[in-house]
């Protein structure tokens, strides 16, 4: 295979598809570790660097003062599993069935015959690892057996060590997975888990209120752990229950651990965090500091965690040598289910920015999210840029990044953006795809967005979000009405036509060409 790299070990830019003083104009002296940290639910307004003035994220601030912070950076989807898999695989999710929101037992939903973002990396020479959340299965198929190795797994799609939450903290099983086994199982305690039925003698949300500290606000009302209502019925494993005060510090924990562990060669890092999504419940030190409950507390605990990885980098002369990535899976939400006074504490905060919509939504603040690229020497600092870019596009710029060719067939959605990712370039994507939660799909293309027509509610009641779903076709002007208040689709038939032929065109066949 073609290795991207000169006879002293260099990275060769010229095989990234850049010119030599590519960013700053200097050669990394190594290949470059990648991280990619990608928060859960976080918005585009949760970061003080977005303009946010109600909460302070000192951490991503600095991240974004030493590279590129990115204004117009789209997920694949606004809700997490199609939004994972869309980065993973470079294939977006709506081509295949079965990328919705994941169960906690859901079979695994990248197959291993698949070439994912982990083994393009492989195949360039790094140690690759998981840590986090991860939320798409595990197993061949749901009812998996979590009492032994969990197969397949994190290990069979390229990555050589994982440490992973199955799926959400509001979902069980409520345990660590490390390379494929549960955490401190007493085999003598086995679990079983099941989205189908309670077990007998099990207590649940609904039924027993009596034993929670957190109630539900909607749904979550199944199987308790440590006092909170989840998602799914679990019963066994009482040694292997994670504490959910220490879940980021776990998490964080082994993130450094791996980059320890692999200083001395290039390596990729998945850190997905479990910030902010619910259940909410920061670590002591930080509850109550944020004057916005739970929820903010949560954004103060991912921040901590940037900023633990950025002093990890620092401490171990990793820095120069570390393209960093900071996103998020997809937008806000206030209530996703618990009564933990989020929306009664938000104040002036402004989860979505000055966008509209959030978590589930076809609109901006579903898919637009927060976008920090950091890589000191060869990312110019203190820059912000809008181009056009989307998650799905990682695949393919990372690839030319490591001189990885693709083989025939992957990430066939994914494009070459690396000049833009390094701020060489300013020109962007010439579109992004997203989905929201009722599989409307929408385009981005030259500044106007056309939402498909939709028989979908137009508003999730429970979270209270606006969900962008209208029978009529959408069509908005983002350069001059980025809120999305304005649909104009009946003055501007051209636009409409073309950016509908566009995603018909998207639709048809996978491509790699174009912008």
């Amino acid at each position: 295979m073609h290795k991207p790299f000169d006879t002293l070990g260099r990275l060769s830019l010229c095989a990234a598809g850049l010119a030599p003083a590519a960013a700053a104009g200097q050669q990394p002296a190594a290949p470059p570790n990648v991280i990619i940290i990608y928060a859960d639910d976080l918005g585009f307004g949760d970061l003080s660097c977005n303009g946010s003035r109600t909460i302070a994220t000192p951490n991503a601030d600095r991240a974004a003062r030493e590279g590129i912070r990115f204004t117009n950076v789209h997920t694949v989807a606004s809700t997490s599993t199609p939004a994972r898999y869309g980065l993973l695989t470079g294939q977006y999710p709506w081509r295949k069935p079965g990328t919705g929101i994941a169960a906690g037992d859901a079979g695994m939903i990248i197959s291993p015959e698949q070439y994912t973002l982990a083994d393009l990396f492989k195949s360039a020479g790094y140690v690759t690892g998981a840590v986090g959340k991860w939320h798409l299965g595990l197993g061949e198929t749901a009812r998996q057996q979590w009492n032994g190795e969990i197969a397949p797994g994190l290990r069979d799609i390229g990555f050589d060590y994982s440490f992973i939450m199955a799926a959400t903290g509001d979902r069980v099983p409520c345990v660590y997975i490390e390379n494929q086994r549960v955490v401190n199982l007493d085999p003598e305690d086995p679990i079983a888990v099941s989205y189908e039925k309670p077990f007998p003698g099990e207590p649940t949300g609904r039924d027993n209120p009596e034993l929670l500290r957190m109630t539900p606000s909607h749904g979550h009302d199944q199987a308790i752990v440590h006092g909170i209502p989840r998602i799914g019925y679990m019963k066994g494993g009482k040694s292997a229950l994670w504490r959910d005060e220490e879940i980021a510090d776990r998490i964080t924990e082994k993130a450094l651990g791996f980059i320890a562990d692999n200083r001395g060669r290039p390596f990729f890092l998945y850190l997905g965090t479990n910030d902010i999504h619910v259940p909410r419940v920061p670590h002591e030190r930080f509850a109550g500091r944020s004057g916005m409950g739970p929820r903010g507390d949560a954004v103060l605990s991912f921040d901590h965690t940037v900023g633990k990885v950025l002093d990890a980098l620092d401490s171990l002369g990793l820095a120069d040598n570390t393209l960093l990535i900071i996103s998020s899976d997809n937008g806000p939400v206030v209530d996703d289910g618990y009564n933990d006074r989020a929306a009664e504490l938000l104040g002036d905060h402004r989860p979505w920015g000055d966008f509209r919509g959030g978590k589930y939504s076809a609109f901006e603040a579903g898919t637009r999210v927060p976008f920090i690229v950091r890589w000191p020497g060869h990312v110019a600092a203190n820059r912000i840029s809008d181009a056009l870019l989307s998650h799905i596009d990682l695949y393919a710029s990372l690839a030319a990044l490591c001189g990885a060719a693709l083989p025939e067939g992957a990430a066939p959605d994914s494009r070459n953006h690396l000049g833009t990712l390094l701020g060489t370039d300013s020109e962007g994507a010439e579109y992004v795809v997203g989905i929201n939660l009722s599989q409307t799909l929408s385009v981005i293309s030259d500044g106007w967005k056309y939402i498909a027509p939709s028989n979908a509610p137009a508003r999730n009641e429970a979270t209270d979000t606006e969900m962008g779903n209208d029978p009529a076709e959408q069509l908005y002007d983002l350069r001059n009405d980025p809120g999305e208040r304005r649909n104009v689709a009946a003055g501007n038939p051209g636009e409409v036509a073309r950016l509908k032929a566009l995603l018909d065109r998207i639709k048809a066949r996978p491509s790699r060409s174009g912008r």
